[in-house]
């Protein structure tokens, strides 16, 4: 199987297993319904991964490696720009946002995996998320250098938060809110970024 082939087969395998794990969990998942779901035989599930476990830490690798990509892709086009580093967590927000509303059943995935502990995968899944989380990291460190935002702020943990934030509010934009647009659910939090939600105190 040639190179593009087989990294064809690979995304089919992905993208099945994503779903039905999504529907109705690992342990309930079988390889042959992720092989009857991407339309491949069943060894070819086990060609392209030793196990339905190797299958699993894949998925989540190219997943997380998608996200870390377009978030950094995102904060390096404004840099290039010669805007902020601010407007670059900004641009960031909406690529994480575009990227959720493309692949929601994955985002479900990972963000349930977060909580299990007892996983085989967890030490993996504990270092993409910190490439992921990472690429905002820097980000901020640079807009503390550059004056943009105070240095008392905590950068790790805030750099978490606005990870987390995008996670939430992507969830529950696409489950309870679909009928808003991503710019609609950009703009609310962007004006949390930028500081523009204290009202006036009534006197």
């Amino acid at each position: 199987m040639n190179s593009a082939r087989r990294q064809a087969t690979r995304q089919k395998l992905f993208q099945a297993a994503v779903t039905l794990i999504a529907e109705q969990g690992f342990s309930a998942t079988t390889v042959d319904e992720i092989a009857e779901r991407a339309g491949v035989a069943k060894g070819t599930v086990y060609y392209n991964f030793a196990s339905k476990n190797e299958l699993f830490e894949e998925l989540l690798r190219h997943g997380v490696g998608l996200l870390t990509a377009s978030l950094r892709e995102a904060g390096a086009g404004v840099t290039a720009r010669g805007g902020s580093h601010v407007d670059a967590i900004d641009a960031m927000i909406r690529a994480g946002l575009a990227f959720i509303a493309e692949y929601p059943s994955f985002t479900q995935l990972y963000v349930a995996e977060l909580w299990r502990t007892n996983r085989a995968w967890q030490d993996t899944l504990m270092v993409l998320r910190k490439e992921a989380v990472a690429v905002v990291e820097q980000t901020l460190h640079d807009a503390v250098t550059a004056g943009e935002l105070s240095d008392e702020i905590d950068v790790p943990l805030t750099a978490a938060a606005l990870f987390g934030m995008v996670l939430v509010a992507a969830l529950d934009w696409l489950s309870f809110q679909p009928e808003r647009s991503i710019d609609d659910v950009h703009a609310a939090l962007s004006r949390l970024l930028q500081g523009r939600v204290a009202g006036h105190a009534r006197t």
